[in-house]
């Protein structure tokens, strides 16, 4: 079979090859399933870079940790699955970017018929964490202000939507001056520019003078120095990612670490999924399906490339104004 694989980290561009590797077989409590659709996220490209936690390389390494697929044959030990059964496909240690991927049948979310498979595709890791980060995490009650960078990306524009939906006021940071209005369109409070001067004196000047009391960042760096500096003095801010690699420099300013209790931690999907219990990670499968139903959550598909063109794949998918979810689809030739 055909699949993505990189023998040391770098650019993905320049590392990622496409081989032809034997078909894995499933052991037990394991699913093989054949790779319908899987998106490239800035977290596969973060693993291949070497900047991943909590998943080490094991090289020649194979990539893709979500997608959709079709059960192709099932382990010893697995029950309440068929083969032939469509399913959104979660692979903690990487490996869909393939023909087919062997999981454990614990990582597989069974979904409706009607659910397209771009959305199956991307069932997991971005609505799975707009869902944990707003409603339980930070908990955020209705009324309050939410402040989030990288607002024009997929997981900004299901923040604003989910958000909107439960009543809770957003602020949105993004680069160009050409997002504001497509984010206003999806719901969004209030849209400020990085460029036209520093956010956290914006941030105020729509909150109010105490800052914000939530904020989701994945920038760091400067972006997330200033988010930070516009929290209330109580404030929480969750980092869930590292899009420029830069450090955030929580005591530039005294004022800021001397007083108060804000809290800077950090989100992590592969800490908190293993810790639901049975019960709440279905009703998280139920609210995924519900909200992408309502459009709430919904991935927006952008173009979709075979395995043997991952490096335009991967360019496309870090391409400045991009539109849409960069998809490789296995069969595409």
């Amino acid at each position: 079979m055909r699949a993505v694989r990189f023998a040391e980290h770098g650019e993905p561009s320049k590392v990622l090859e496409t081989e032809d590797v034997p078909l894995p077989e499933p052991g037990d409590g394991q699913v093989r399933v054949r790779i319908l659709a899987t998106p490239v996220n800035p977290s596969d490209l973060l693993y291949v870079r070497g900047y991943y936690a909590g998943v080490e390389a094991q090289f020649p390494a194979p990539v893709g940790f979500e997608g959709v697929g079709i059960v192709d044959a099932i382990g010893p030990g697995v029950k309440n699955l068929a083969t032939g059964q469509r399913l959104s496909v979660v692979n903690g240690q990487g490996g869909n970017w393939a023909e087919y991927a062997v999981v454990p049948a614990g990582d597989l979310f069974p979904v409706p018929d009607e659910i397209p498979d771009e959305q199956v595709a991307s069932f997991v890791i971005n609505p799975a964490s707009a869902i944990l980060m707003v409603r339980r995490v930070l908990a955020v009650p209705r009324g309050e202000w939410l402040l989030q960078s990288a607002a024009g990306s997929e997981m900004g524009r299901m923040v604003i939507r989910l958000a909107k939906r439960d009543g809770i006021r957003t602020v949105n940071v993004v680069r160009r001056r050409e997002s504001v209005a497509e984010l206003e369109r999806l719901g969004a409070d209030a849209v400020i520019v990085s460029t036209e001067g520093p956010i956290d004196e914006q941030v105020r000047s729509i909150v109010g003078s105490e800052g914000v009391k939530y904020a989701i960042d994945p920038v760091v760096g400067e972006t997330g120095t200033q988010i930070f500096k516009s929290l209330h003095e109580d404030g929480r801010m969750l980092v869930y990612g590292s899009l420029t690699g830069e450090s955030i420099r929580v005591g530039e300013d005294p004022r800021y670490i001397l007083a108060g209790r804000r809290i800077l931690e950090v989100y992590w999907l592969g800490y908190w999924l293993p810790r639901l219990t049975d019960a709440e990670r279905q009703q998280l499968g139920e609210d995924i399906v519900a909200l992408i139903r309502e459009g709430i959550i919904e991935t927006s598909p952008g173009r979709k490339y075979s395995l043997d063109e991952i490096g335009d794949a991967v360019a496309q998918a870090e391409e400045t104004g991009r539109q849409g979810k960069v998809f490789l689809v296995p069969g595409k030739k």
